[in-house]
């Protein structure tokens, strides 16, 4: 399996990434901005901390420091540290001081108050699928997949962005919107696809046969799927989960949090490869534990078609997502959020993709933005027998975020 060089790049860009997140200084996940809060009313790249060259006097200079001074100046850039952090909370209020110690505070509350929070609060408020931030995800998803009719491998390539934004619905409840596009890279020829189609319309299926497998009492036979390769634009979707604003405190620490809603797909594939041709709805719940340590939870999501193209297959199809993770330090956590697919459309020995995996994320602050880097590998130990279907997957991700109280929209 070493031996494919496009298997040897995933890995050895996933080694990367995980010696980096467990090297770097402690500074870290499966996505909106409008108005500060009308008691500090600066522009939001101010908030950031992007204004007037603050990148280059703050970040550049520092990282250049961390490269040149050898050992012997190390105790004095540790004290001079020291000194900045104690001068930055001298000009701070009592109120702010003691809010920035409690990983529990209500950010909305602590901006409103001009009181700037901690990345370490951010982090944990990103760990929350539910919670009052807003994030962009950028996500690439490697995916080696196993075409079992020929023996054959090659990779799927796939970027996924996510706009995820709350939005208040009173006091007590938010909706918690996800739009979801993809730009997927098939190792499919589409053109092939059409032609054997348009063959088999004509029924002079000789020799190359229909797109899948036939059934074993006629002589036509399947064409190799893995040659060529289509790229495009996939199918956007969108989710919505109803969840209360607080979750339920357990006794001992932590919190349990959930919420109900509802998915739409919409068949804006530019191939018919890299899309279902179908408008798709169905129900959607997410549950998750968020402890001291440990963050456990899943998303399901069902999809049916109900319009769409009559020449294409329906579809029956549930997505579960499941995510655990353990937190090293408040910024940094390992674990994985594998994908677990079951495709209703098919039989048996056919319907399940069930991965596991492990990665590692971590939270940096660029200014006063707070941006998750990851990586994760996934393993399909559960694979369809007769289809393509998943093997490896490598995953790298990157997601600013915001809290939604900057927003008044959001409120």
């Amino acid at each position: 399996m070493l031996k494919n060089k496009q298997f040897r790049f995933c890995f050895s860009l996933l080694v990367l990434m995980v010696f980096a997140g467990v090297g770097s200084a402690y500074g870290q996940e499966p996505s909106g901005n409008e108005l500060l809060p009308a008691q500090k009313q600066e522009p939001i790249w101010e908030y950031l901390g992007l204004s007037e060259n603050s990148l280059l006097e703050e970040t550049w200079p520092e990282a250049a420091a961390d490269v040149s001074t050898d050992s012997g100046e190390l105790p004095f850039l540790m004290a001079q540290a020291d000194k900045d952090q104690v001068e930055e909370e001298e000009t701070l209020s009592p109120e702010c001081i003691e809010w920035r110690k409690n990983p529990d505070a209500d950010i909305g509350v602590m901006l409103r108050a001009g009181c700037q929070p901690t990345i370490g609060q951010m982090s944990a408020l990103m760990d929350n699928p539910l919670g009052n931030v807003a994030m962009l995800f950028t996500q690439i998803d490697i995916t080696r997949l196993e075409n079992p009719t020929f023996d054959k491998s090659d990779y799927k390539y796939n970027y996924m962005g996510i706009a995820q934004f709350p939005k208040g619905l009173g006091e007590n409840w938010n909706i918690i919107n996800r739009v979801i596009w993809n730009v997927p890279s098939m190792p499919i020829d589409q053109d092939k696809i059409d032609d054997a189609q348009d063959r088999r319309d004509r029924q002079l299926g000789s020799g190359e046969g229909p797109i899948v497998t036939p059934p074993t009492d006629t002589d036509t036979a399947p064409i190799d799927l893995f040659s060529g390769r289509t790229t495009g634009f996939g199918d956007i979707y969108y989710n919505g989960l109803f969840s209360p604003k607080k979750g339920y405190q357990i006794e001992g620490g932590g919190s349990l949090l959930w919420g109900l809603g509802f998915d739409l797909g919409f068949p804006t594939a530019t191939e018919d490869i890299l899309g279902t041709g179908k408008w798709l709805a169905g129900p959607s719940a997410l549950g998750v534990y968020l402890g001291p340590k440990w963050k456990v939870g899943a998303l399901v999501q069902q999809y049916w078609d109900y319009a769409g193209d009559s020449d294409r297959d329906d579809v029956s199809l549930m997505n579960l997502q499941y995510f655990i993770y353990y937190s090293l330090d408040e910024v940094t956590s390992i674990g994985a959020a594998p994908n677990v697919i079951a495709n209703w459309e098919q039989d048996s020995d056919n319907t399940w993709t069930v991965p596991v995996g492990l990665g590692i994320n971590r939270t940096f602050q660029f200014g006063n933005l707070p941006v998750r880097l990851g990586a994760e590998v996934h393993y399909s130990i559960i694979q369809p027998d007769d289809v393509v279907g998943q093997e490896w997957n490598f995953r790298f991700y990157v997601i600013p975020a915001v809290p939604s109280a900057l927003f008044k929209w959001m409120d």
